[in-house]
């Protein structure tokens, strides 16, 4: 069985800009469901369509499969929950681990997340100096929550 364990986390600052370059993602979901999503995304002309299970701690279970991008396009304009997720994506390697740092786009903009990919839920990464508070077990940053309450609807 597939398993995916991230740590999720705000930012402190926007020192990490200059490490990587940015890459544009495009997202939604066929499914939204608090017990499995299903996602489909656009990067770099590669599309993918990912099936999650529900959130334990830090740890789910993950499918993801690649699909024609033309085929990922249409279901994204067509097929998906508004509205889509797109987000400008840094993938910055530091020692063992990959950082990947997403800048959201639209109704979630001004919203930016840090996350970690992790072997085993033991593991505990040096965080860098741009890393801030931790929000892992909080489900309104998880992605999917995003369509159905984006950043720009969070009272300030």
């Amino acid at each position: 069985m597939a398993r995916e364990i991230e740590r999720k986390f705000l930012l402190a600052n926007d020192d990490w800009e200059a490490l990587a370059p940015q890459v544009l993602y495009r997202q939604g979901y066929l499914s939204s469901d608090r017990e499995r999503t299903v996602r489909v995304r656009t990067a770099q002309q590669r599309g993918t369509l990912t099936v999650k299970g529900i959130t334990v701690g830090m740890a789910r279970t993950e499918f993801e499969y690649d699909i024609p991008f033309e085929d990922a396009s249409q279901m994204l304009d067509q097929l998906c929950e508004r509205p889509l997720i797109e987000k400008y994506r840094s993938r910055i390697v530091i020692g063992e681990f990959t950082w990947e740092v997403d800048q959201f786009l639209g109704d979630n903009a001004g919203l930016v997340l840090a996350e970690v990919e992790l072997a085993d839920e033991t593991q505990r990464p040096e965080l860098p100096p741009w890393v801030g508070e931790e929000v892992t077990g909080d489900p309104r940053y998880f992605n999917a929550n995003l369509v159905r309450n984006p950043y720009a609807r969070w009272p300030r």
